[in-house]
């Protein structure tokens, strides 16, 4: 398939942008497959959201509430927040690009940390800008090189906490430090999509009252586990709100979405639940892992980053786990070519990767052993 033409052109930068790659969710040959690469809730969404979802059904023939205020408010009494600061995307990933383009053009610049999220720079591309991607720190966002890399062209500076793919974060305090000695053209855009789980973290929500360049964004899509509606949310200072009301299309949250997503935020024993389930199998996940000689860094998220000795040693840790029908996610792209992504599941879920990932490390020695006998 051609992507040029003579005469009729994208806007510069689109071409330029390596199209997202979504997990894998099937396995040619295997009808039984665990898919551990996208992050989801093995728990699925609360039993309120689906009921919602349903009695949703009979209005399919109605526009959904421009206003979105039935969801804006739930969201408020959850987290305590101004419901006028609040705004819904279909999925974070929308406001993520209405974001770039609202404010990052041609000559334009935005910063992001070298392992973070793919969105930022396919956005800040789209709309003509030009993403930094800037070296990390053991796989940590290093705010320091942040700030050293932004000049009077950044507009904004993405950074996710936790990160995703490498599940570590940065204190709240220096994320703070960072939003105070930004240029002052330039936003700072928290991508809080995993902020339930990490006990006691408000997602930067304090720092966006506390400032007028701060943005928070957050997901229905993890935590919650409807991400086949896409629903996000961003809370913002009044004059990011108005900007984003301008552009956001007027029905872009679903009926559905926003009934399943209110029932979602409001059911808090069932996000009290899930947040406990991960903690639990994701340190086991990691102790397994490690005992099987596969290190990860200490995740903040619902998925463990496992680290592989070089890139072949991932690729084959990757085909072994496909040909046991368990579906991971390679970092290739996210420019960690020995590392693989893996969701944390339920327990039977964690057991069998860690069985096949035992396995996996067990091969060479038993193969080695029986050459040498």
């Amino acid at each position: 398939m051609t992507t040029d033409h003579p005469l009729i052109r994208p806007q510069p930068g689109v071409l330029q942008v390596a199209p997202y790659q979504g997990g894998d969710s099937a396995l040619s040959g295997l009808a039984s497959v665990l898919k551990l690469s996208s992050n989801e809730n093995p728990a699925g969404p609360s039993p309120r959201a689906i009921e919602a979802f349903r009695a949703a059904a009979g209005d399919l023939a109605l526009y959904p509430d421009g206003g979105q205020d039935a969801l804006r408010a739930a969201i408020a009494g959850v987290y305590g927040l101004d419901p006028a600061h609040i705004v819904g995307g279909a999925g974070s990933d929308e406001l993520i690009s209405l974001l770039c383009h609202a404010y990052a053009g041609p000559g334009d610049e935005v910063v992001h940390s070298a392992h973070g999220f793919a969105m930022y720079s396919i956005s800040a591309r789209t709309a003509g800008a030009t993403p930094v991607s800037v070296p990390e720190d053991a796989r940590r966002a290093d705010l320091g090189a942040m700030r050293a890399a932004c000049t009077e062209r950044t507009r904004l500076v993405f950074l996710a906490n936790p990160n995703n793919p490498t599940g570590t974060m940065v204190p709240p305090e220096e994320v703070a430090e960072l939003a105070a000695s930004l240029p002052p053209a330039a936003l700072l855009v928290l991508d809080s999509a995993y902020a339930e789980y990490v006990a006691g973290y408000d997602g930067g929500a304090a720092l966006v009252e506390a400032r007028d360049n701060v943005v928070m964004l957050r997901t229905f899509s993890k935590i919650h586990g409807i991400a086949a509606l896409r629903v996000g949310w961003a809370y913002a200072p009044g004059h990011v709100i108005a900007v984003l009301q301008r552009m956001r299309g007027p029905f872009n949250v679903s009926l559905p979405g926003l009934a399943a997503a209110q029932a979602a935020i409001e059911d808090t024993d069932w996000v009290a639940r899930c947040v406990a389930e991960n903690a639990r199998w994701r340190g086991w996940l990691a102790d397994a892992l490690a005992e099987a000689g596969v290190a990860s860094d200490p995740s903040e998220g619902n998925f463990v980053l496992a680290r592989l000795a070089d890139a072949e040693e991932a690729r084959a840790c990757d085909a072994a786990l496909r040909a046991a029908g368990i579906i991971v996610r390679g970092m290739a792209g996210y420019g960690l070519p020995q590392a693989l992504r893996i969701t944390v599941g339920d327990e039977a879920a964690c057991q069998r990767v860690a069985q096949a990932v035992q396995a996996f490390r067990a091969a060479p020695a038993t193969a080695a052993a029986g050459s040498a006998s």
